[in-house]
């Protein structure tokens, strides 16, 4: 594990959790709102908040603002987590986690784009 990932048992507490699971899954391939996480997940948006936020703290989800139609800004959500390794060691257990990498240029771009309707 990298610095500021918390401890292991941390990790596995959070990924222990059913609602940051479906999250994680629900985010890997494309970007998702709260509102449809809530809906996914079957959980309340409050349930749904306390678990990204949880997630974002470990640096196993991001957030991006998005304009919608009316001008008004909200957050969708993406999975940076890619593996979980887990490895049994003499002592104990190690994590590793494997995250997406992610390019402030391409998030630039991305969001340049959606503000231009390109």
């Amino acid at each position: 594990m990298s610095a500021g990932d918390g401890t292991d048992e941390e990790v596995f507490s959070l990924l222990d959790d059913p609602y940051a699971r479906r999250i994680l899954v629900e985010t890997r391939a494309d970007a998702r709102s709260a509102e449809e996480l809530s809906d996914a997940c079957e959980a309340s948006r409050s349930t749904v908040y306390r678990r990204v936020e949880r997630l974002q703290d470990r640096d196993l989800v991001e957030a991006e603002q998005r304009l919608d139609p009316d001008g008004h800004h909200y957050e969708v959500y993406s999975a940076r987590l890619q593996r979980v390794t887990v490895e049994v060691t003499p002592e104990g257990f190690e994590v590793e986690l494997d995250r997406e990498e992610t390019d402030p240029a391409d998030r630039f771009t991305d969001l340049y784009r959606e503000l231009t309707d390109e």
